[in-house]
């Protein structure tokens, strides 16, 4: 897998709890998805927040920051990320290839329904 790819610092839209600054512009979405590791376990994650770098999720599944995961959102293909950071029952995860404009534009679609 090749590093997360992340933009650069001119980029950044705004700050993060606990002083770290967004990436990229994230759009707030409630959807359920399924999330699966290495060790091929797989389990249900709600995401709820997404970005073209980037997705927030919720779930009980406990997952450590630097873990390679491939979410699956209904209809489309499985997409590789990295555990960025985990707080409890929520994790933010970085696309190891940043999303198109479109497939992101679909996904909040989707997300609206």
């Amino acid at each position: 897998m090749t590093d997360p790819a992340y933009d650069s610092p001119e980029t950044r839209t705004g700050e993060e709890p606990g002083g770290e600054l967004r990436r990229a512009l994230r759009k707030s979405v409630r959807m359920r998805a399924h999330l699966r590791d290495r060790g091929q376990t797989r389990f249900e994650i709600e995401v709820t927040d997404l970005s073209l770098s980037g997705f927030r999720a919720e779930t009980s599944f406990t997952l450590w920051p630097g873990t390679v995961v491939w979410l699956t959102l209904p209809g489309l293909a499985a997409l590789e990320a990295v555990v960025a950071w985990r707080d409890r029952f929520k994790y933010g995860c970085a696309f190891a290839k940043p999303l198109h404009p479109a497939v992101f534009d679909h996904i909040v679609a989707l997300s609206q329904r």
